[in-house]
């Protein structure tokens, strides 16, 4: 019964990505977020009402994702109607909720538009990819920006495509939506500052163990999508010695890991500290080799991210058949 959702909803996703018009479950997550953290976020006793908005949040789209798909097959068949009603609705439901998880299109079109800005001005750069990432842009240089916009491909390959996947393979499609729930929770309160360190602790750590396996298996597809692709010389043994030495140099326990895998595949340097909400996060780089990054590093890296999506859905599709 999987198999369909997530054929088409990969598809559709491949097709429209994320349309700037359409109501989108996210959006609803970070207002409920918004209009919890700034109802509880204050006070005495902020760890434990962070605690229980985060769990409350989690468990509450699990319960209602699976509510809707059961009543999308048993309210039809209570009405009457013919069997194949209801698994109708149900594939179209799971269909939907598949295509607005998955986030791949509009993360290349983000880096894409990103290179384009920079290749037109800097100060359009900045304001390009503050759409994408979370640290202060107003001061990056022309090569940092293009950097940040790399790294947040890495992360968001990760975050936006395997992580949903994954967990869709292991908990069906409430799963999928559960996830992105952890991670929009991750990326609205789970900063280490003064307003968030505590209330979003929780958070930021449930995130960390969600994407503790995704985060790495999108580095080894990474590497072997590069392989495919036969960019390089390099044997995938070199790329994997890389990815082992440098994905825990990163402030995050998963982040640096596909990170580490495109820096490997790029031969080039990310990391280093930024700005974050006015607090500067020192953080070590990622790579020896601090080279100028072009266009041309951008389409193989869109190359290497529409490679991995790809990989990802037919390791699934593997699993779905065998099991």
């Amino acid at each position: 019964m999987l198999t369909i959702p997530l054929i088409f909803g990969w598809l559709l996703d491949r097709w429209l990505g994320d349309p700037e018009r359409w109501p989108h479950p996210v959006v609803w997550f970070g207002r409920i977020i918004s209009w919890m953290e700034r109802k509880f976020n204050n006070g005495g006793n902020r760890k434990t009402k962070g605690a229980l908005v985060a769990t409350g949040c989690i468990v509450g789209v699990f319960v209602l994702t699976n509510a809707v798909l059961v009543a999308s097959v048993l309210v039809p068949y209570g009405l009457g109607l013919p069997n194949y009603c209801g698994v109708g609705l149900y594939l179209l439901l799971s269909t939907v909720m598949v295509f607005f998880c998955l986030a791949g299109r509009t993360l290349r079109q983000e880096v894409q538009m990103t290179f384009e800005a920079t290749d037109r001005s800097v100060e359009e750069g900045r304001r390009q990819v503050a759409r994408i990432v979370g640290r202060d842009t107003s001061n990056l240089s022309a090569q940092e920006v293009r950097t940040a916009a790399l790294e947040t491909l890495a992360e968001n390959l990760s975050d936006g495509v395997v992580a949903p996947l994954f967990w869709m393979l292991l908990l069906g499609v409430p799963g999928m939506m559960t996830y992105k729930m952890v991670n929009t929770l991750d990326s609205m309160i789970g900063y280490r500052t003064e307003r968030y360190e505590r209330f979003g602790c929780w958070a930021a750590k449930i995130d960390d163990y969600a994407n503790y396996i995704p985060a790495r298996l999108t580095a080894l597809l990474i590497v072997f999508a590069e392989k495919l692709m036969r960019w390089k010389r390099t044997s995938v043994k070199w790329l994997m010695e890389f990815v082992g030495r440098y994905g825990s140099q990163h402030a995050s326990p998963n982040s640096g890991w596909p990170e580490a895998a495109l820096a490997g595949v790029l031969d080039c340097q990310f990391g280093g500290g930024h700005n974050y909400f006015g607090v500067y996060f020192p953080k070590p780089f990622i790579g020896d080799y601090p080279r100028p990054l072009t266009t041309a590093d951008m389409w193989r890296s869109l190359q290497i991210a529409m490679v991995v999506e790809t990989m990802m859905v037919g390791l699934m599709l593997l699993v779905m058949l065998i099991g």
